[in-house]
């Protein structure tokens, strides 16, 4: 009994001993490096808004913040590195609905939960997507010749796709204009692009920052937003809703995330950087010169927000005709 009582009273004066050593840990954070994690490759949207946010916290902190591209297996690589990094602030995953919404309708089984191994943070950002094809004579100049071309006997129509969200997009448009395209996946955006440039795939549904440059610069036709209205840089440009597709109405966003049990005052205080950073005029600028919009909220106000797009990107996928793998 007396060694019992002993070992209980050394751990409760071991916890008082820790308690305000991990309290002054908090306080003081950051005290080193940060590392981002993103699913996707560098020249994507969402590693543009991270490079973005982690200069924004450099500049505030002092501290180095390293960003890692994890692009590949549908974000599993990242997610799943992510969930399992220590909970204590160093390591800040920010993804998309790539991971967060839509997988879980798009795969039976994932090596993650999007929803119990993250703490969510701040969200980031919000953007459409544009319906880009090539630049040239022989492609269509709107969504109803693309429709129409896409509807004649023996036609074969591919799209690329460099994460699930502009797959859904694409599937999307295949359910309400009732035509085919072939699905021809890609690692990233930025090598959808690619090859939709050279001429290996006929079209594709990327973010605004890879592609609103290529549009402006005339190689790349703009033929629709998938949100619900147009945007500031390219406003000759109608919605698909505008250009006949009913309803259509999909709009991406970027968030911060750290792993499952990182201590609030770690996540409140890695939420003020952010949308400090995000409120600046630098900010505005940076994220209107693709058409993207600066959104940060609170911790409680993004958890919200992730349950309502599950519900949202579920329904998109469902009536997308998807099948999950």
């Amino acid at each position: 009994m007396q060694r019992s009582k002993r070992v209980a009273l050394w751990g409760l004066a071991s916890l008082a001993l820790w308690s305000p050593l991990a309290v002054m840990a908090q306080a003081d954070y950051p005290a080193r490096p940060i590392k981002i994690i993103i699913p996707f490759p560098a020249g994507s949207g969402t590693d543009s808004s991270a490079r973005f946010v982690a200069q924004q916290i450099a500049q505030q902190t002092g501290q180095a913040v390293v960003v890692d591209n994890k692009p590949g297996a549908n974000g599993f690589i990242a997610a799943q590195g992510a969930a399992q990094a220590a909970p204590d602030g160093y390591t800040v995953f920010i993804t998309t609905m790539t991971t967060q919404s839509v997988n879980p309708f798009l795969f039976k089984k994932l090596p993650y939960d999007p929803v119990k191994d993250f703490e969510p943070v701040s969200l980031i950002s919000q953007s459409p997507m544009l319906l880009v094809m090539r630049n040239t004579d022989d492609q269509p100049r709107t969504v109803a010749e693309l429709t129409a071309r896409a509807r004649k006997p023996g036609a074969k129509i591919s799209y690329a796709s460099g994460n699930t969200s502009s797959r859904v997009a694409a599937e999307t448009y295949k359910q309400i204009a009732g035509v085919d395209f072939l699905h021809v996946p890609y690692k990233g955006t930025p090598q959808g692009i690619s090859d939709l440039l050279g001429g290996q795939v006929d079209l594709m549904f990327p973010d605004l920052t890879p592609s609103v440059p290529l549009v402006k610069d005339g190689r790349l036709r703009a033929l629709g937003v998938t949100g619900t209205r147009r945007i500031a840089t390219l406003p000759e440009v109608p919605t698909l809703a505008e250009a006949g597709l009913a309803g259509f109405d999909l709009v991406t966003w970027s968030a911060a995330f750290v792993p499952a049990k990182t201590p609030k005052a770690v996540v409140d205080k890695l939420n003020a950087l952010i949308a400090k950073g995000l409120t600046t005029k630098e900010a505005q600028a940076h994220y209107a010169r693709t058409g993207s919009e600066a959104t940060p909220s609170t911790p409680a106000e993004l958890a919200a927000f992730t349950k309502s797009e599950l519900v949202k990107w579920g329904r998109a996928v469902k009536a997308a005709g998807i099948e999950p793998e």
